[in-house]
């Protein structure tokens, strides 16, 4: 049963980090590239892309911080 357990919340969160993924993937495209993609992104589109994703990911983690801190309060 234990380890039932432990393989499904694995399968949990890969399923949780490919629908992130997804999201990220999905936003940052719709916001960043606004042109017919050709081989490879004009700098402004993957200095967007870069920007997008970190900005993401910056607010993700301050999100699960603040979660945590009320959580332990």
């Amino acid at each position: 049963q234990r380890e039932l357990d432990a393989f499904l919340t694995r399968e949990q969160a890969n399923a949780k980090l490919h629908t992130t993924i997804h999201n990220l993937t999905t936003m940052c495209w719709d916001k960043c590239i606004t042109s017919t993609p050709s081989n490879k992104f004009s700098s402004a589109e993957a200095s967007c892309l870069t920007n997008c994703v970190d900005r993401f990911l910056d607010t993700s983690l301050f999100l699960i911080k603040s979660l945590q801190n009320r959580r332990e309060s």
